[in-house]
């Protein structure tokens, strides 16, 4: 299921979810970048009932080209990348979703091309340097904890039991990503640019749109307290899931995309 789609220099694999309904289309940015935009699908299916929903794996990533040099594969591309999908598809004003590294993607996106976005979703991710996440995370008993159970694993268990609050629902998310049958992505955090050319904060306080924020109560990827920092320095509207981790929108998928499709209709 899915589509190739040419914008210029590499094919996008896109994967569109519900139809057109005479509202923005809702097209979602991924994190990593690694697998592409699979392990998103959960969280997404329930609002693709009411929305036309736009997936697509970034450069170098799942179906996407691959094989392309270091310096083809920079945030700037993925930018353009998006922008040429957008305008490719037809879409107009879309309402625009970016998850983990993809919410950074989200807003440089907005930066260069906010004719092109109604509403703004950032979801489980951070507009903050990964060093100020430290602080939350070091001394956590409980992060530490899993994080012992990961290092002995060897990398088998791919961040399971971090990404995932509930331990028992933990297997079925490494299951989910197994099922992907794509490797990890070209990508090489080393050699990336920053994904934001300006302050985040500044960003989204230029961004005319309305913007939420959607987080895990008990995220140990972007910790809560940088969701409400984020909260408190821009317009905003911030809504945290209990119980839930980084990856809360395969955790609490209906209750994930009642947010989002609550946001959308205000």
């Amino acid at each position: 299921m899915g589509e190739f789609v040419d914008v210029g220099d590499v094919t996008l694999f896109v994967h569109e979810l519900g139809r057109p309904r005479g509202r923005p289309s809702v097209v979602v940015m991924h994190g990593g970048p690694d697998v592409g935009h699979g392990y998103l699908v959960p969280g997404f299916e329930p609002l693709a009932r009411d929305h036309h929903v736009v997936m697509f794996d970034f450069r170098g990533c799942g179906r996407s080209s691959r094989g392309l040099l270091d310096d083809q594969l920079q945030p700037e591309y993925v930018i353009r990348d998006t922008h040429r999908l957008i305008s490719r598809l037809g879409l107009g004003e879309v309402d625009l979703v970016g998850f983990s590294t993809g919410g950074r993607a989200a807003m440089q996106f907005v930066d260069t091309h906010p004719e092109q976005v109604r509403r703004l979703v950032l979801a489980s991710t951070s507009a903050y340097p990964l060093s100020d996440c430290e602080p939350y995370l070091a001394d956590g008993p409980e992060y530490q904890r899993r994080q012992r159970i990961e290092d002995e694993a060897n990398g088998a268990l791919r961040n399971s039991t971090v990404f995932v609050w509930d331990l028992e629902r933990a297997p079925k998310y490494l299951r989910l990503l197994e099922s992907l049958d794509t490797d990890l992505g070209d990508w090489s955090f080393e050699r990336a640019q920053p994904w934001c050319t300006r302050e985040p904060e500044d960003i989204l306080r230029d961004f005319a749109g309305p913007i939420l924020i959607l987080h895990g109560e008990k995220d140990m990827g972007f910790p809560v307290q940088l969701a409400r920092r984020l909260h408190a320095a821009v317009p905003s509207r911030l809504e945290v899931i209990p119980d839930t981790a980084h990856m809360c929108h395969f955790e609490q998928p209906e209750i994930w995309a009642d947010h989002i499709r609550s946001f959308l209709a205000a």
